[in-house]
């Protein structure tokens, strides 16, 4: 599982529903903070509508 609040682009990317989007979703992290809800994905720029089954290879771990 790859966690989505501590996975690098190239991570994310190797992620077929992400794939080419690894650097969006690190800098919507990096600019609005860490994700709580995979729901978040569809806020990332070109990603709205494209996560279907990505639940089973990302995760949301909870803060520290």
């Amino acid at each position: 599982m790859i966690d989505l609040n501590t996975a690098t682009a190239e991570e994310l990317d190797s992620v077929p529903a992400l794939k080419g989007h690894g650097f969006e979703i690190v800098r919507y992290r990096e600019e609005r903070g860490r994700f709580t809800s995979l729901r978040q994905l569809d806020e990332v720029p070109g990603l709205s509508g494209k996560t279907e089954g990505v639940a089973d290879q990302i995760t949301v771990a909870e803060s520290p």
